[in-house]
């Protein structure tokens, strides 16, 4: 494996780890840009007004995605659940030091029923944290205006739209439309755009609030970013003084987004997609000589500027599934992390975003490899292994064999 960088990780007992998963929480989320780093660096070791740091990560917010202010919180989950209690509490500190007591307030939040994903814990907690119901709209595969407009009442605080893989991507409502019957009804819409690049769209179709991860795409440290409608926005940066207490960032972080979004501004987007571009091409040359293998470039499906690969796993062909080559590359040395959510499907992802130098050839060797050591053992049971994961969960902090 290559690496004329240094590597902290052996020094910490981890394993190095190469990640074509993509930017997830559970891997480190991604790999921080340089200007992040130093801004970081440079903060730890003094002192800061925290509310004068947080009015200048506003503005940073507010050039960015043209909004009207923003803040910034722990995670774009905490994001999510400051902005439902700013819609409830506005900027009512008596209110807001009530939570998660709902009673008095707008206390019923909208969500359509196929958004109602998991991402590492239900969305559905992140807005029941603030004392509000949940109210689903719609079936998980048919929702209509009808539904959505049906279900404003008197109590409705908001509505959530997710934007996301996780999300069904069928039978949804536009979500332009949905703003429009959320802005007729005077219901705020929020949206959680963890993952997404695009900063200036969804406030401009109508979305009141967007909540986005500081830590994914930006490659900034870990935060959540709030932008939107000013007296939202306070209302969500005020519950620093209730629940959102927990949710609290530190100086680094809301330092460190800072120079993440200015970054971001000057990043050459089209080097960055040609040189992922690169790492997809070797990859569908080398992996389509592998017998069973059928590499294929697929877009991103809620339209990022990316492109991810599928690899497929015939059976018959391999000798093997794509869960057993899931499972084998990442106890391999290296470990290889892929994108494995759909692999009861016969297929996993390559994701080519957070890639040092070297590793997209280590990768094409290691899965030529592993599939060859493993092709015609037998295959794990996909249950027992999503058994077995949630057994090692449970037994943390101890290990399973």
């Amino acid at each position: 494996m290559p690496s004329n960088r240094p590597d902290i990780r052996p020094q910490l007992g981890l394993r190095r780890i190469i990640n074509v998963s993509g930017t997830m929480t559970s891997l480190g989320s991604s790999i921080v840009v340089p200007e992040a780093v130093q801004m970081v660096d440079g903060v730890l070791t003094e002192f800061v007004e925290i509310n004068e740091l947080h009015r200048r990560a506003c503005a940073t917010i507010a050039g960015s995605t043209g909004a009207e202010a923003g803040c910034i919180t722990a995670s774009c989950s905490a994001g999510i659940t400051i902005s439902a209690a700013g819609c409830m509490t506005g900027a009512d500190l008596s209110r807001i030091e009530q939570l998660p007591d709902a009673t008095g307030m707008k206390d019923e939040v909208l969500i359509q029923a196929g958004h109602m994903v998991y991402y590492g814990a239900p969305i559905e907690q992140a807005i029941r944290l603030t004392g509000a119901k949940v109210v689903p709209v719609g079936q998980s595969t048919f929702v209509r205006p009808y539904h959505l407009a049906g279900s404003i009442t008197e109590r409705t605080a908001a509505a959530v739209y997710v934007i996301s893989h996780h999300a069904v991507q069928y039978g949804q409502i536009d979500f332009v439309e949905f703003c429009a019957i959320c802005r007729a009804r005077g219901v705020p819409v929020i949206v959680d755009a963890a993952s997404e690049y695009d900063l200036r769209g969804f406030l401009a179709k109508g979305a009141d609030l967007v909540a986005y991860s500081a830590h994914k795409f930006l490659g900034g440290p870990t935060a959540g970013i709030v932008a939107g409608r000013k007296d939202l926005v306070r209302a969500a940066f005020l519950q620093n003084y209730g629940i959102g207490r927990g949710m609290k960032v530190g100086k680094e972080s809301i330092a460190g987004t800072i120079a993440a979004l200015e970054a971001w501004g000057k990043r050459d987007h089209a080097a960055v997609r040609a040189r992922e571009g690169g790492y997809l091409k070797l990859w569908v040359e080398r992996l389509a000589t592998v017998p069973g293998l059928r590499p294929s470039i697929v877009p991103d499906p809620t339209d990022n500027p990316l492109d991810r690969l599928k690899l497929v796993v015939a059976a018959a062909e391999s000798g093997t599934t794509a869960w057993a080559l899931a499972a084998a590359l990442a106890r391999a040395e290296p470990p290889i992390i892929v994108r494995d959510h759909e692999v009861e499907h016969g297929h996993f992802y390559l994701d080519p975003c957070n890639l040092h130098p070297g590793e997209a050839e280590v990768v094409a060797d290691q899965i030529a490899a592993v599939a060859a050591a493993i092709r015609g053992q037998p295959s794990p049971d996909l249950a027992d292994l999503r058994r077995h994961q949630y057994e090692a969960l449970l037994a943390w902090p101890d290990r399973l064999p």
